[in-house]
């Protein structure tokens, strides 16, 4: 970093959002200076248990990516081809989204900011704006499963048209939003509730089935690759897993948290939002673990009839509701559509909040809570209603898929920025990642990116290869898409070597400093510039 005034000049976009961290211009009133002072002494006096407790909350929100109705169907199909074989693709992938999202809550807690935030501070208009764009079509991508599994549990327990369902899904989606009102704590504890829900309903169908636990521990733990599109299938688990919206929802939700801006403040926050990340997502891990397990111990059951084995050999959030009916009956059927409702009513409400954190911070709306969330439920449901009222299920079908490839897609704008980010000392400052971090982020982060976009790339140049479409259409969208493709890996190479610029990282008080403030009296700047100011 470079000097205290360059620091203090280079800080753009306002103070962070950590309690006492201001702008670094005017001083804060004295009364307000001790203010600060007691609520970090209150802070510091607090048992381990209870300061733990109250950072509980944003891992869970954040697990619901990982949980999602895209990627019950990943699971359900990966099972369904597969057993128990690619459980480990799923270890590995929740590791690394532990790694991120870690990241993402490191980034928010140390510089009082959250990603979108940041990307509007450093980049240029243009890349902004383009930055901005990219993630609101990850969020509508990331919602149309979403809403299009909701709408199928509710055709399942209640036997409603599918567009029905979307309409449903987006009201009660703003009801339940409508919790804010209340507090950020009360729409947490409900995501809280949902998620074991879920966890309750596929744990239930595992104990129901019983899955060899030798075969679900050496899947989990022994890397194998057999059989037909295995590695298209692990890449496809692999790509569902990694959400690029969840890393801007992340960063801004550990901003909703008291974190004093003390470096014990700091570090004692970063500590405990690890903690409770890495319960959420163990959470998430065993949920993924029971779906994939129930499918694979279905599907591999000798006895199933025609029908049931065309649903194995194809199976979709809908089919496998009558694949379990047929199989286990209809209880496990109504169980199975309880948690696809839970998994995806929950998911839309995280994805509603990424989208409000997203439009905030890249645009800096100032928008009323009710208007920001109707904007963000209208834009996100109309694909998906628009394609259930045509296409009907099969349609609903094919756009979840279109969806997890759009994803995919998006992934290097949100994650690029937040590895350079979470690693550079003009965001960072002392908090900034070790080497190691660095080296096995990226490691880890390139890699996901890669096998991306080899995948993209090759199943677009299978399809060209086997469409039917004429010789002249195939020449034509040739000459449209390969251009957008080199575009696309030169943006990547930009955000990935282009230098951060600006300077936006504010330093928290001195822990030492700030017990001397106390005990005589003098209260220090939130920037320490060396000149002390006593209270009268």
């Amino acid at each position: 970093m470079g000097s205290l005034e360059q620091q203090q000049a280079g800080v753009v976009g306002g103070g962070s959002h950590r309690i006492v961290a201001v702008d670094a211009s005017p001083l804060p009133s004295d009364s307000t200076n001790k203010l600060h002072l007691d609520l970090q002494e209150e802070h510091n006096k607090k048992p381990g248990w209870r300061k733990f407790i109250s950072y509980v909350g944003p891992g869970f929100m954040v697990s619901l990516a990982y949980l999602d109705p895209g990627n019950l169907e990943t699971d359900l199909q990966a099972g369904a081809d597969h057993r128990y074989e690619l459980l480990w693709v799923v270890l590995i992938g929740l590791v690394f989204a532990l790694i991120i999202q870690s990241l993402a809550a490191n980034l928010g807690v140390s510089t009082g900011k959250h990603l979108s935030e940041l990307c509007k501070a450093e980049y240029p208009k243009y890349v902004k704006y383009c930055l901005w764009l990219l993630a609101e079509i990850a969020v509508i991508a990331a919602d149309i499963p979403e809403v299009i599994g909701t709408a199928f549990a509710l055709n399942i327990l209640f036997h409603i048209p599918l567009w029905v369902g979307v309409l449903c899904t987006g009201l009660s989606t703003l009801l339940l939003l409508s919790l804010q009102r209340y507090g950020v704590r009360k729409l947490e504890l409900l995501i809280a509730v949902l998620v074991f829900l879920m966890a309750a309903c596929f744990f239930g169908e595992m104990a129901y089935v019983k899955p060899p636990a030798e075969d679900v521990f050496k899947g989990m733990f022994i890397p194998k690759l057999s059989g037909k599109g295995a590695t298209a299938d692990a890449i496809a688990l692999l790509g569902a897993l990694v959400m690029p919206h969840n890393l801007f929802l992340h960063s801004a939700l550990v901003l909703t948290r008291k974190v004093p801006n003390s470096v014990r403040g700091v570090n004692d926050a970063c500590r405990y939002f690890l903690i409770e990340s890495g319960f959420a997502l163990f959470v998430a891990f065993l949920i993924n673990v029971a779906v994939v397990s129930v499918s694979g111990t279905v599907c591999s059951n000798g006895k199933l009839s025609k029908d049931d084995l065309d649903h194995c050999s194809d199976l979709s959030l809908n089919s496998a509701s009558f694949l379990l009916k047929n199989v286990l009956g209809k209880s496990s059927s109504t169980v199975y559509a309880i948690a696809l409702l839970a998994s995806g009513q929950s998911s839309t409400i995280t994805g509603t909040y990424a989208g409000q954190y997203i439009m905030q911070g890249f645009l800096d709306l100032k928008m009323k809570k009710w208007s920001r969330n109707l904007m963000t439920r209208c834009i996100a449901i109309t694909p998906s209603l628009i394609v259930s009222i045509i296409g009907g299920s099969s349609g609903a079908g094919r756009l979840i898929i279109i969806a997890s490839m759009i994803l995919s897609f998006e992934l290097p704008f949100a994650l690029i920025p937040l590895l350079k980010f979470s690693s550079s000392s003009t965001k960072m400052g002392p908090y900034k990642n070790s080497i190691y971090i660095i080296v096995v982020s990226w490691i880890l982060g390139l890699g996901i990116i890669g096998i991306n976009i080899y995948y993209l790339s090759t199943a677009f140049v299978d399809w060209l290869i086997h469409n039917n479409l004429p010789k002249a259409g195939n020449v034509l969208v040739g000459i449209v898409v390969f251009p957008l493709m080199a575009i696309y890996v030169v943006s990547v190479i930009y955000l990935m070597f282009r230098k951060d610029k600006v300077v936006t990282f504010i330093q928290p008080n001195d822990d030492s400093k700030l017990d001397n403030a106390n005990n005589n009296n003098v209260c220090m700047t939130p920037i320490d510039n060396g000149f002390p100011h006593t209270l009268p």
